[in-house]
């Protein structure tokens, strides 16, 4: 069984240039070399892995053969790894981060986050992103802790010392329920109504905010930690609870939840800030981030007499 030897990039780079090229000249032209020194890094590009790649008999235009063919592939993938290699490199000399780790809250609409990252994923190929999803404190908290680098928090985080903060928008609450759950089938809510009733409320994975409760009324709770859990629950009738109004326009439109009016708790807005520690300023891939989700948020109309949560 032959062992095939190890073929150098240069040579790699060479085989790539005459398929793109058509010919040992145009090669020579690409990579502004003479043709002879094209030729030579093919034949040992050939010798090393013990194969013909190209056909040169009854042409004057190098023909791929079966094995060439079925070797192509592979290199267009390892010169595609180099140059991801050396942009790397390149944004490392620069300042660039390897790395971003980024931290949102839940009740972040899922369309601007998906725009911001998508937008990202294009400006900054080389950056790699781990994305948290968080629910209240938890997002300073793993700012806080260094396990994220920039937050995108509620308004619990304005509390916090150690992070530097800016204003990124805000989102609607609505009080909801489905459409057969006692609440949702009164025209009319009487104040104080919603206390006779389960109250589904988003719950910290943190201690930021052990021992508060945010637009709890109900002494009778269900408290969850993932707000699709209790999206889930509400539109099977298990309880009422708030909810950021982007997540569940679809269900008001489709009647699978109602918007309650409740005399004693309309909702409120929920406002979020970059956060990041005031030791620690982001790069510029993480500034980047920022000023977007700042610009989005800029745009957030806030519906009059709501408050903060």
């Amino acid at each position: 069984m032959t062992n095939p030897g190890t073929p150098s990039f240069d040579q790699l780079s060479i085989f790539l240039a005459v398929v793109d090229a058509g010919s040992f000249a145009g090669a020579g032209r690409r990579l502004n070399r003479a043709v002879s020194v094209i030729s030579y890094g093919i034949a040992n590009l050939e010798a090393q892995l013990g194969l013909p790649l190209f056909d040169r008999e009854g042409s004057r235009k190098p023909t791929l053969t079966a094995a060439g063919r079925a070797l192509l592939a592979e290199a267009r993938t390892i010169a595609q790894g180099m140059d991801s290699l050396r942009a790397k490199v390149r944004g490392l000399h620069d300042g660039l981060e390897a790395e971003v780790d980024l931290a949102v809250d839940v009740m972040l609409p899922a369309e601007r986050l998906g725009r911001v990252l998508r937008d990202f994923a294009r400006d900054y190929p080389t950056v790699s992103l781990r994305l948290h999803v968080e629910t209240l404190g938890a997002v300073a908290a793993l700012v806080l802790d260094r396990r994220a680098v920039l937050g995108i928090s509620g308004p619990v985080a304005a509390g916090m010392d150690g992070l530097d903060r800016t204003t990124a928008g805000s989102v609607p609450m609505v009080p909801v329920a489905a459409p057969d759950h006692p609440l949702g089938r009164m025209a009319r809510i009487a104040p104080g109504a919603g206390r006779d009733h389960v109250q589904l409320v988003l719950t910290d994975r943190s201690r930021a905010t052990e021992g508060q409760d945010f637009s709890v009324m109900s002494p009778r709770t269900w408290r969850l930690a993932d707000l699709g859990a209790k999206h889930a629950l509400l539109r099977e009738g298990i309880g009422w609870g708030n909810m950021p109004l982007p997540m569940v326009e679809a269900d008001l439109v489709a009647g699978t939840l109602v918007r309650l009016a409740m005399p004693d708790h309309p909702g409120g807005t929920y406002r979020f800030s970059g956060v990041w520690r005031r030791d620690t300023p982001p790069g510029p891939a993480a500034s980047w981030l920022l000023a977007q989700f700042v610009q989005l948020g800029a745009g957030d109309h806030e519906e009059d007499g709501f408050t903060d949560l």
